[in-house]
């Protein structure tokens, strides 16, 4: 629990998600191990190949199907608060006959459409369509995306916390990122700062040196920072909670950047600048995307912007809603996301800023707090 926001986790969560699945016409959700169902029941459980799985028919109160020797696990965690039924199967026991048994005399009959999570194991789904023959299965993202992009005010604080523990990495950047390192030597350190700062897991460390800042999802190597590099460093962890940071800034290290390093450099800066400013109720999502573009591509840099402005961030690091063109949902108070444009220079170079930021009723909030400036370090 956050102070004075209210529990991250309630029975009314899982309420919510039936009431979105009787509205779009699903008779069934399932959802099994992994973000989706720590988010509905607080339940972290382990994926694997014996079904777990929060069963939420659209009449009826939901349950849960675990394994029997998992039980206990959820009676003593968040999961266990909730009231939820809980049905344990031996290791005989067909689970997914049970589910489907137990939805069945839910709703009075046969569930005509089953919706299972995006990152559902196929076996996972396969055996609860084979369960229910009848049945169409479909993706559960319209119920379960809706629900998860409009964040809590309890949720917005655990963002917010995870954001000041990632910006207390960046500041110490200048011990990690030194002139004769490697980018692996690097990326070690800084992981360990981020378990040091508050977090208990290690999403992604990003040190793109040099030529390699022009790939944006550049893997960690073997190559040396020299003298005069741009590195982009792009990080995020896990906190206790499951709610995530992600921030990158971008670094020149042992040197100065030239005119024209600088030149363009300001105009990233104002992209990333214009774009949050835009975040505000009504405006779509498109839209923010289209102003950290506009200001690239007026500056003669757009071919070099080669990804989307921003993506959702809650309790997996990408999720809804999407900064991007084509997406023209409307933002409402409570969405979060990143806004991180990039200039990157092919065999050259690259940059990028990213905040995460929170649409709020008053218009924007940022969860990260460092510089946005082209950050030097003596080397």
């Amino acid at each position: 629990m956050t102070a004075n926001t209210g529990p991250l986790v309630t029975i009314e969560r899982v309420h919510a998600a039936r009431d979105v699945a009787e509205e779009v016409g699903l008779d069934l959700l399932v959802v099994t191990p992994g973000s989706d169902l720590r988010y509905l029941s607080g339940y972290h459980a382990h994926a694997m190949e014996r079904l777990t799985a929060l069963a939420v028919p659209r009449r009826g109160e939901p349950f849960l199907v675990v394994p029997r020797l998992e039980a206990p696990m959820v009676d003593a965690g968040p999961a266990g608060a909730l009231g939820l039924e809980v049905l344990a199967w031996d290791e005989t026991d067909d689970p997914f006959a049970l589910l489907a048994r137990a939805a069945t005399g839910r709703l009075g009959s046969a569930p005509a459409r089953v919706a299972v999570g995006s990152r559902t194991w196929a076996e996972h789904a396969l055996g609860v369509q084979r369960a229910l023959p009848g049945s169409a299965l479909e993706l559960a993202a319209p119920v379960l995306d809706r629900l998860r992009m409009v964040k809590t005010a309890a949720e917005v604080e655990e963002l917010a916390a995870a954001g000041a523990a990632i910006d207390r990495v960046h500041a110490r950047m200048g011990a990690f990122l030194r002139v004769g390192r490697t980018e692996a030597e690097v990326g070690a350190d800084i992981a360990a700062a981020i378990l040091a700062e508050g977090h208990v897991g290690v999403d992604f460390t990003i040190v793109g040196s040099g030529p390699n800042g022009a790939s944006p999802h550049h893997e960690l190597s073997g190559r040396v920072v020299e003298a005069g590099d741009l590195v982009v460093v792009d990080i995020g962890g896990e906190l206790p909670s499951g709610y995530r940071s992600d921030c990158t800034r971008t670094y020149v290290v042992g040197g100065e950047p030239d005119a024209g390093t600088a030149e363009w450099y300001a105009v990233l800066q104002e992209a990333q600048r214009a774009a949050v400013a835009s975040v505000r109720p009504g405006t779509t999502a498109e839209a923010v995307d289209a102003v950290a573009r506009q200001v690239i591509t007026d500056a003669g840099w757009g071919e070099q912007f080669i990804h989307r402005t921003g993506h959702g961030i809650g309790m997996d690091t990408h999720e809804a809603p999407y900064i991007v063109a084509g997406n023209e949902l409307p933002l409402v108070p409570g969405m979060t996301f990143s806004v991180e444009p990039g200039i990157y220079h092919a065999g050259r170079c690259g940059a990028r800023i990213e905040d995460i930021v929170v649409c709020t009723a008053e218009g924007v909030r940022s969860v990260n707090a460092g510089s946005r400036e082209l950050v030097r370090l003596p080397g």
